[in-house]
Order: C-alpha cells, then sequence, then structure tokens
C-alpha cells in the first residue's frame, strides 16, 4: 500500500509485520489498511463569506493550495459574496480558481464586504451543479469538499445527483452537542436546517466540526490584536487590505473578535491532524439542532480533541506568510 494518510505509521508497520510472517511461513493476514491520502485530489471550498471574516481567513489558506479547484458562495447577497471572493483569489493570485454563487437564502444581516468588491468586478457563474460535476470529472479519484458556510448547495448536489455522495469527501462546519444556546442549532445549520438534514442523510460519513470545539477565545482574531494590525498595514499587499477593510466592518457592527472555525476545518482536509474525530451516530431536529441517537441515527465522523494552541500557531504562520508573499501549501504534520 502506498500514499496512504498515515501520520503515526501504522500501515507502515502492518506492511513490516506482514513481511515478517511471509518469511517466517506465518499464517498473518493484515485486516486492513488506512484510507488512501486524498492530499493532492481536487479541493472545493463552499462558503458564506462576507459576514463572518473566518471564511476570509480560510480562504487566504486555501489559496495557496494548488489543488483549490473550486469556491462555491452559500447564502449569498445576490451574488456578492462571489464577487468578493472573486476580487480576493485574484488579489491572492488565483485568478484560474472558478467562483460560482450558489444558493440565496434571502438572508441580508450578515454583509461585511460592502464597497469591497470593484464595480469591475463581474458577477460571478451560478450553475454549481456544473462547476461541481466538471471538477469530479477531472479526476477518478474522490474530491475534497470544504463546507465552512450552511449547507445549501451541498443538500441540492446530493438530492439532484446521488452518486455524487460517493466523490465527495465532506468536511462541514455544523452541527453541536453542547451549543451555548440548546433552543436553537449552530449558525450554518441554523441557517438552512434542511439542507442540514439532507446533508446527513445523504452525504457518506461526513466530517462534523461541531460549534463547541472552536467557540473558544483560543481561536480569536481580535481587534487590534497582531494579527489584524499585519493585515492593516498599508504597505502590505492589497488582498491583505481588503481582508482587513473586511475585518473592520465586522468589529465595528458585530463583535471585538473573530473566531477561526472554518480554516480549522480545511486543515482536516489538508491532513493536518489538529483535530481527533470518532465515529457517531446522530440525529438532527426541524430546527437543525444535533444530538446523539439513542436507537439508530445516522453515522458521521464528529469532532473531539482539538490542539488550538497549535493550530493558531500554524494558522497565525500561514497569514504571515502569504502577507510576505512567499506562501506556500500548508504541509502534513
Amino acid at each position: 500500500m502506498t500514499d496512504q494518510y498515515d501520520p503515526f505509521g501504522i500501515n507502515r508497520t502492518q506492511r513490516d509485520m506482514q513481511a515478517v510472517s511471509d518469511r517466517l511461513g506465518l499464517d498473518y493476514q493484515v485486516q486492513g489498511w488506512l484510507p488512501r491520502s486524498l492530499r493532492e485530489t481536487p479541493l472545493i471550498v463552499d462558503t458564506d463569506a462576507g459576514g463572518d471574516p473566518d471564511d476570509a481567513i480560510a480562504l487566504i489558506v486555501a489559496a495557496a493550495e494548488p489543488t483549490l479547484a473550486l469556491v462555491v458562495t452559500s447564502d449569498e447577497l445576490g451574488g456578492e459574496r462571489a464577487r468578493f471572493v472573486r476580487h480576493l483569489l485574484d488579489l491572492l493570485g488565483r485568478p484560474e480558481v472558478a467562483v460560482v454563487a450558489g444558493s440565496d437564502l434571502g438572508n441580508t444581516r450578515l454583509n461585511c464586504i460592502e464597497g469591497l468588491a470593484p464595480a469591475e468586478v463581474a458577477h460571478q457563474p451560478t450553475d454549481v451543479l456544473a462547476a461541481v460535476t466538471e471538477v469530479c470529472s477531472s479526476t477518478v479519484d474522490q474530491v475534497r469538499w470544504v463546507g465552512i458556510g450552511p449547507a445549501s448547495n451541498l443538500a441540492m448536489l446530493l438530492t439532484e445527483r446521488p452518486e455524487l455522495a460517493e466523490r465527495l469527501a465532506v468536511t462541514q462546519v455544523g452541527g453541536a452537542l453542547r451549543y451555548r444556546a440548546p433552543e436553537r442549532a449552530d449558525h450554518n445549520f441554523r441557517v438552512d436546517p434542511g439542507a442540514a438534514a439532507v446533508l446527513l442523510e445523504k452525504a457518506r460519513i461526513p466530517r462534523l466540526q461541531l460549534s463547541e470545539v472552536t467557540f473558544t477565545p483560543e481561536v480569536e482574531i481580535e481587534k487590534d490584536s497582531p494579527l489584524h494590525r499585519l493585515l492593516s498595514d498599508p504597505a502590505g499587499p492589497p488582498w491583505a487590505q481588503l481582508v482587513a477593510a473586511h475585518l473592520d466592518q465586522w468589529y465595528e457592527r458585530f463583535h471585538h473578535g473573530t473566531m477561526q472555525h472554518d480554516a480549522l476545518a480545511l486543515t482536516e482536509a489538508l491532513e493536518i491532524a489538529f483535530v481527533d474525530y470518532y465515529r457517531e451516530h446522530v440525529v438532527i431536529d426541524e430546527r437543525g439542532r444535533t444530538t446523539v441517537a439513542s436507537d439508530g441515527g445516522i453515522e458521521v465522523l464528529l469532532s473531539g480533541d482539538a490542539r488550538l494552541d497549535d493550530y493558531m500557531r500554524w494558522l497565525t504562520a500561514q497569514v504571515e506568510a502569504a502577507v510576505a508573499g512567499h506562501a506556500e501549501p500548508a504541509e502534513p504534520r
């Protein structure tokens, strides 16, 4: 077996044991291998960029990945999220990455990008199904799907093309077992609970990054923090000033900090082991709230322990490298 996601050398140990068994004539057979690495397969990011700036921070990291093939926007603002993403990716040196404006749920509150995309940035295409089909047709491998917004686009894809469930390796920011407001779901599932239910029903054992893992000051970029000041430097690259202006609108209208939920989900697709996932069976109610199933339920992988200090050091280094103009693809740890 080769090209495994095997950070602890388990497959290598099993190969060695099999070789010893064969040499000594013993009856040892490997019962299973860790799954094949998807590190070099196409990457799709589904984002509601333009609200909480953690999406934009995640896109800075994603833009350094040669495998980034497509960005789809969700909870659209009449196409403005997609225009902002197009402008950001162009400034980051990734004009070849397709951007498609996806689902528009009619929400307008979370708009922290007013006036940030120049008029000459065109409205982006809107055929999500065609764009995803093109990416999937480019490889025989699974395609990595990182959902950092509501699941509306993914629900549409899995409904109209059920066979995509086997093609898309899904990591989704969404779900909570101990949400801070028990009467409601986390943001991404609350915005479109029907889509969240379809995601759980139709995706193949999706990874859910739960809200309680990252709703903590440990992952917060606050106003006037070192990263905010770095991005705000007038001598910095234009993309950094764009993100700084986005941050400033967020700080002025909503909160003094932004918690970095989304880039952490991206690290899972990059096979960087900051989060431990475990198998569980869950159910989802009409509000989008998830709970562990007492019987039956839907099999998923849930986020457990997370090494958030390590993650924030890594994320800071990625942003600093991008600002310095020598960002490189993130290396698995």
